[in-house]
């Protein structure tokens, strides 16, 4: 299945926050949905959960996470 790879945007705190529950082999819920609310924005059907894969170093921060979608578009 083909991955698309959102940024969500997030304060430099809440970065930190995300990629130390990362390295701790946990979830931050909120930006997850985030991420997931972000490919239906562009018309996609997520087919499992989005994957944290790291932060931006810019400014404003943003959170990366490559999401699996189905090859069809959301009716």
């Amino acid at each position: 299945m083909p991955l698309v790879r959102v940024q969500v945007d997030s304060s430099r705190g809440a970065a930190k926050k995300v990629l130390a529950l990362h390295r701790a082999g946990k979830v931050d819920r909120p930006s997850r949905d985030a991420a997931r609310d972000a490919v239906i924005r562009l018309g996609r059907t997520p087919a499992s959960d989005p994957v944290f894969v790291g932060v931006t170093n810019g400014e404003p921060v943003r959170l990366l996470y490559d999401v699996e979608v189905y090859l069809h578009a959301t009716p």
